[in-house]
């Protein structure tokens, strides 16, 4: 049987989680969720799934080091730091070569650092049905996610006729990829019943996702196959990154492959998800008090309701007579956010990294 391997994403920069998360320590980094780093608790679940030696992770130069310090269980070299963000079919490229130097009959998985998922026995099983339908034919194989409510903020996935049985578990062919719908559309998917929520998981084998690149994005392909026969040839890898990486096409996996391939399949998710966008999402994730503020370290409401305040050990932050808000202390900034304005913190992070005496808040 060929080897599996497992690639996490992690090079995102999580800006609508600042100001605990700046471009060096991003969401991922943190224990947004938990007692761990996001990263950190991704990789303890793929406990049994995969050894930690077929474990490899894609983040970018920057945060190479960060990475490193939470993820002590994996080897230095499986952890890959891109010289520029190229986007998703990149990094998925950039893995597909890693994976095929170590195996070129290996099947990997490819997951995002930063979701939250507590059923960890129920995704493992999903993950293992999922590499055996990668392995049972040439097909590229998606989780998707059944919503639970017609959310406007993800990508949908309809799924079509019967596939398989994997396991115990229905896989369907995809019939196509949705981009993010407006509230009515969200409310037919869901109504429905044959549309998933897009988790951004995908499993395939290193040939069948060579092959999708050589047809779709015959250009990208072109520049993987300098990088694979720079490494073949024992260039070392940083400096084939460094040389190759910045021509890349910068383009998504969805558009480049996903999205055009007629060979992709999707099983339902048995676990629960969440992949925790923005500062309100965390609050599903704790007890509120009776009026629904969630308060994380040392905060305080008073005559308030819906809020969400977070504030390190030995600095009280008290609020008081106010509604549905976000307020994050750290030691060096302080947000105030109404939470319908959650979306925006992106936009101050940008605006701060352009001013001269903020940038290095970002």
């Amino acid at each position: 049987m060929a080897n599996r391997y497992v690639v996490i994403m992690a090079g995102g920069k999580g800006e609508r989680f600042w100001p605990q998360s700046r471009l060096k320590r991003p969401k991922q980094l943190l224990p947004i969720v938990g007692e761990k780093p996001l990263l950190t608790q991704t990789v303890d679940r793929l406990t049994d799934l995969v050894p930690p030696e077929n474990i490899l992770i894609v983040t970018n130069e920057e945060q190479k080091a960060a990475v490193i310090d939470v993820c002590p269980m994996l080897p230095e070299a499986n952890i890959i730091g891109e010289p520029v963000g190229r986007d998703t079919a990149a990094a998925v490229g950039l893995s597909m070569v890693l994976v095929k130097q170590r195996d070129p009959e290996g099947v990997f998985a490819m997951l995002p650092a930063d979701h939250v998922i507590h059923d960890d026995e129920g995704f493992k099983k999903i993950v293992a049905a999922s590499f055996e339908a990668a392995e049972k034919d040439s097909v590229l194989v998606t989780i998707g996610i059944r919503p639970d409510n017609p959310a406007t903020g993800y990508g949908y996935i309809h799924r079509g006729d019967v596939w398989a049985e994997i396991d115990g578990r229905t896989v369907y062919h995809v019939k196509e990829f949705k981009e993010k719908p407006d509230a009515a559309t969200a409310q037919s998917y869901l109504d429905s019943g044959e549309y998933y929520w897009n988790a951004g998981m995908f499993i395939w084998s290193v040939a069948a996702i060579s092959a999708a690149f050589a047809e779709f994005t015959p250009g990208l392909n072109g520049a993987l196959e300098k990088i694979d026969d720079a490494l073949t040839a024992g260039q070392p890898l940083a400096d084939v990154l460094n040389e190759q990486y910045p021509s890349l096409e910068k383009i998504s996996i969805d558009y480049a492959v996903m999205e055009n391939a007629r060979n992709v399949v999707t099983m339902e998710s048995a676990f629960d998800w969440d992949d925790v966008g923005e500062w309100p999402a965390v609050a599903r994730h704790f007890d509120p008090d009776g009026e629904g503020n969630v308060v994380k370290g040392h905060g305080m409401v008073h005559g308030g309701g819906g809020n969400i305040v977070i504030s390190p050990e030995g600095h009280l932050t008290a609020i008081v007579g106010v509604d549905d808000l976000i307020v994050v202390r750290t030691d060096d900034a302080t947000l105030i956010c109404p939470k319908s304005k959650a979306q925006d913190i992106k936009h101050l992070v940008k605006k701060l990294a352009d001013h001269p005496d903020w940038k290095q808040l970002t």
